[in-house]
């Protein structure tokens, strides 16, 4: 399974100091929960909303999550 980034992605992770590997790790461990077509995965400080794609997992973007 590979994960790719729309640009939107690559460029909110390089804004906000988030690795690749941060990404798939949120992807892997995180939380999920549904959002309309998209899941949301949280995990540490990371949200990363992603579609799958057949084989693949496309991410939309990612975010800091907020304090709650």
């Amino acid at each position: 399974m590979k994960v790719i980034l729309s640009k939107h992605a690559i460029e909110q992770a390089r804004e906000r100091g988030i690795s690749i590997e941060q990404i798939k790790k949120t992807i892997q461990r995180g939380a999920k929960h549904l959002q309309g077509n998209k899941i949301i995965s949280d995990y540490t400080h990371i949200k990363v909303p992603y579609k799958k794609l057949k084989e693949d997992l496309f991410v939309i973007t990612v975010m800091i999550r907020k304090g709650d």
